[in-house]
């Protein structure tokens, strides 16, 4: 049982690792030699730091435990605002929250965590019916966050781009994808010490869900802290802009992209 907690432990940190040290900086040193936004910079790494959930959530789904990669996706959005308060707080950069656009971002934050608990109380995880509503909601949720930037943006000026080759940005995305291939490697890994801990030690599903749901939420906090450093000694209204772009597109992924895929894999393999 040690081996199997330990092989557990070391599987989601390991994803943890490479999506901090390896996907998120790559992602983000692609945005910025692009010449992309801060919003649009916090929109990538949300992408990337939902990789784990993406990885967890889909094998627990592929093993027949639909109620872990729920739970994980609730424990991750609750841990992503958690974390997010914290970072802003420890920063001093709560003013910059009366702004009308990173409020609306915040709505939206809430509902993300307000439907996978209604999800959860009506039993209704396994409902195929919330693919197609999920995915139209997630086009919804951005298209609000992203009118709200437009009419209330905090600024709209552009990162400033460097004179980058075609040939970096091209190794940047080599780099991506082998990091991408290495996560699947290791999420499989996890998801097979996953289906013993959950099948021959009889641990509860919400149990793992929200244990995952803790480990993949550690890039969120890197990130929601690097994005104000990054931005401290410039602008730190891109700071925010970018950090709360990161929460939102994190927590719509979770929900909206990454449990559809799991509930569509649960339902065509389980």
């Amino acid at each position: 049982m040690f081996i199997e907690f330990l092989k557990f432990f070391v599987y989601s940190i390991l994803i943890v690792l490479i999506s901090k040290y390896a996907l998120v900086k790559f992602l983000r040193n692609l945005a910025q030699n692009l010449g992309l936004k801060s919003k649009t910079i916090g929109n990538i790494s949300g992408i990337a730091t939902s990789i784990p959930e993406l990885l967890t959530v889909s094998f627990s789904a592929l093993t027949g435990f639909i109620d872990t990669s729920i739970f994980n996706i609730l424990s991750s959005n609750i841990i992503n605002v958690i974390q997010y308060i914290i970072s802003i707080f420890l920063n001093q950069n709560y003013s910059n929250l009366k702004n009308k656009s990173i409020k609306v971002d915040l709505i939206l934050v809430l509902i993300t965590i307000f439907v996978p608990i209604t999800i959860i109380v009506l039993n209704l995880e396994t409902k195929i019916i919330f693919v197609p509503v999920f995915l139209i909601l997630f086009i919804v949720f951005y298209k609000i966050s992203k009118n709200a930037h437009k009419i209330n943006s905090l600024s709209e000026k552009n990162i400033k781009k460097e004179n980058v080759s075609k040939k970096i940005v091209i190794i940047n995305v080599l780099e991506i994808i082998l990091t991408g291939v290495s996560l699947y490697y290791i999420g499989n890994l996890l998801s097979n010490t996953l289906e013993i801990l959950a099948t021959k030690l009889n641990i509860p599903e919400f149990i793992l869900g929200i244990l995952l749901g803790i480990v993949t939420s550690i890039p969120e906090f890197i990130t929601f802290f690097e994005s104000q450093k990054h931005h401290k000694n410039k602008d730190i209204n891109e700071g925010i802009v970018e950090a709360t772009s990161n929460l939102l597109f994190s927590n719509i992924m979770n929900l909206f992209i990454i449990q559809s895929i799991g509930i569509t894999f649960f339902v065509i393999f389980s």
